[in-house]
């Protein structure tokens, strides 16, 4: 069933010859041809962009009022490129094998090769956009490390990184759109997949304004939807994220792969009651200075500033220290985590660990020094001019800290913890990003394929413009080539009757419900059983508890949800549902996932499976694949295994010490 159609011959020479070999589409044949493409974040605009400029007939539909709203606009610290800019020893192959090593060696070699391969191009495209990246004195974009990496290989604009990118891709998205390429359909949300005789043919959309159901024809349809992330209800994701698209695509046959590799972030402003609805991510890029530690001694409670250095445990730096506070995301999350049960938390909650800039101040204040040629200088002022650096590298971020704790990161330590923040897991996609149903494509993190089992930090942006500007516009053409003589289906047909009716009929089904408890608390306790018993740390007791419990949780739903309002018109309470209801059942498969895959590696960490030292433990002798998983009914699905076979790297114990 699973065919990643991967090119032979040597990994280095793989994309480069699939180029030089695949179908094309001249330019007046493309013109005939017509794409979907679902979602406008980095991904799906790039995507969109690029393929009207091509001169597809490009549809682009977005649930939030315009593109650039997506989620991606939130993304902080940086994207990831081999530049090799410092000549600290970064190659293609670097890129590739961190991003190989950092996923645990659950990731496809080909895949994230050619991610690697396409890195460079990325930041030269987003230059001529005019992306605003940090620049060094002489002029040369700057970098900066991230987790999981020896070299510095980020670039990055201030805090902001996906905001500028996304406006840089938005800017050529709306120049299609006043071309006349790519025609935009905001308010919109996807709710099925068509398909005539096993192809995709379109989709079913519902204007979220006007409650109406829409039927769209297209050759292809690209889903470049995003994470699923907010299945834990609390996370560092927009609100609106959610995993309907990619789910009904997978009750539509699409496989669905690694549903449990979900990643928590080490740096986040922690939980502060149950009044919350969304967690605030600090940017990794603060791991560069910023040093993580603890108190030394249990349930102290002095302030930071309070303890002195030699009762401070800086415990990522003393665990690992080949590469301290930089280990990847994975790592440095369980470790925060061990320390805070173990009784070292911080803060009221004890649910926080220390992120520390005094040691950076004061460091940059004597550089700053030093290039002034200065002598005698007091410590305050070192101080002061250490405290301009740090404003002019990490200024927004330490207000938004500011804003949303009232503490000053200036003058005390931050306190962080792990939070939710992306998913490996998604839509599995062959080398071509087109998932098992022929036409329906994944981009992005829509898609499982180049993260393995932990995401190195940057990548994700790194990833989205790659599969939108540098892959999908060779990889989509190799399809539509054979699509030339395929006229446009009517939207009479019998398959797009039949789709709307499945749709309209579920919609009727809840509104019909009217029972008692709101969408919102559905969610609530969806998230507490996924965070609790398939958070950072999994075992088989909890997971069985937890498939219980969803499938309980999804009985309940069906009979007592409260949806206020009509179905005709604007009502976001009904969107929520039907969000709600995918993520139950997204829920109950990631459980089955976990407990399926009897190991720990990257963020899946089985409890029953590590170390003495407390480290993932792989086992790959029996789960060196991807767990592809096809929808068969009501709590039913049929595991798919791709075998991950890996010619250049050996797969070793991760060790980052």
């Amino acid at each position: 069933m699973l065919d990643a159609k991967i090119p032979s011959g040597p990994l280095e020479s793989k994309w480069t010859d699939y180029k030089g070999h695949c179908k094309l589409v001249n330019p007046a044949n493309k013109r005939k041809l017509e794409v979907i493409i679902v979602g406008t974040g980095l991904a799906g605009a790039s995507a969109a962009a690029s393929l009207g400029e091509l001169g597809y007939k490009v549809k682009a539909f977005c649930f939030q009022d315009s593109p650039r709203r997506a989620h991606s606009i939130a993304a902080q610290g940086g994207i990831n490129a081999a530049k090799n800019y410092q000549n600290d020893g970064d190659s293609v192959f670097r890129l590739f094998y961190d991003t190989i090593k950092g996923g645990d060696y659950r990731a496809r070699e080909a895949n994230v090769h050619r991610l690697a391969e396409v890195s460079a191009n990325i930041i030269d495209q987003c230059v001529a956009q005019g992306v605003p990246f940090a620049r060094e004195y002489g002029g040369l974009l700057s970098n900066r490390s991230f987790g999981g990496t020896q070299v510095q290989r980020t670039f990055y604009a201030a805090g902001q990184t996906g905001q500028q990118l996304l406006i840089g891709a938005y800017q050529a998205l709306e120049r299609q759109v006043a071309l006349g390429n790519v025609t935009m359909y905001t308010r919109h949300e996807m709710l099925d997949v068509v398909k005539v005789e096993g192809k995709t043919q379109g989709i079913i959309a519902r204007n979220l304004v006007s409650g109406e159901l829409e039927r769209h024809f297209g050759h292809a349809v690209l889903l470049c939807t995003g994470g699923y992330g907010n299945v834990f209800y609390l996370s560092t994701n927009a609100m609106g994220s959610n995993v309907t698209a990619a789910w009904k695509a997978h009750k539509a046959g699409a496989t669905f792969a690694n549903p449990c590799f979900t990643q928590i972030h080490p740096t986040c402003i922690p939980v502060s009651g149950d009044h919350q609805s969304k967690l605030t991510l600090m940017s990794e890029s603060l791991r560069n200075d910023g040093r993580i530690w603890v108190p030394k001694k249990v349930g102290d409670n002095r302030k930071s500033t309070d303890i002195p250095e030699e009762e401070r445990d800086y415990y990522l730096e003393r665990r690992y220290p080949a590469f301290g506070n930089l280990v990847p995301r994975d790592v440095a999350s369980r470790a925060a985590k061990e320390r805070c049960d173990a009784g070292y938390g911080v803060g009221t909650s004890k649910q926080a660990v220390y992120l520390d800039f005094a040691a950076a101040i004061e460091r940059y204040g004597k550089i700053e020094v030093s290039k002034e040629g200065r002598e005698g200088v007091s410590l305050d002022e070192i101080i002061t001019l250490g405290k301009a650096v740090v404003k002019e590298k990490y200024g927004n971020l330490f207000d938004m800290y500011e804003k949303i704790t009232g503490e000053n990161p200036y003058e005390v330590a931050m306190r962080i913890y792990p939070a939710v923040h992306y998913t490996m897991g998604g839509l599995w996609v062959d080398y071509e990003l087109m998932t098992n149903v022929k036409g329906l494509y994944a981009l992005g993190e829509a898609n499982f394929s180049d993260h393995g089992a932990n995401r190195l930090g940057a990548s994700a942006l790194m990833q989205g413009l790659a599969d939108g500007y540098f892959v999908i516009p060779y990889t989509i053409g190799n399809y539509l080539a054979d699509e030339i003589y395929t006229k446009p289906i009517s939207t009479n047909h019998e398959a797009f009757v039949a789709a709307e009716k499945v749709v309209a009929d579920r919609i009727q089904t809840l509104m019909n419900i009217k029972g008692n408890q709101s969408v919102e608390s559905f969610h609530k306790r969806l998230g507490k059983i996924i965070w609790d018993k398939c958070g950072m740390g999994r075992n088989a007791e909890g997971l069985n508890q937890a498939i219980a419990e969803v499938q309980a949780l999804k009985k309940e739903f069906w009979s007592d949800v409260k949806i206020p309002g009509e179905i005709d018109g604007f009502n976001p309470e009904l969107d929520k549902a039907g969000r709600v209801a995918d993520f139950i059942e997204l829920g109950e498969l990631m459980c089955i996932d976990a407990l399926q895959r009897e190991e720990s590696c990257g963020g899946h960490f089985r409890e029953e499976h590590q170390t003495e030292e407390g480290e993932a433990l792989r086992h790959d002798d029996k789960f060196m694949y991807v767990s592809a998983w096809e929808f068969k009914g009501e709590h039913q699905w049929e595991l798919h295994k791709e075998a991950l076979n890996y010619e250049v790297i050996k797969p070793s114990q991760r060790n980052y010490k």
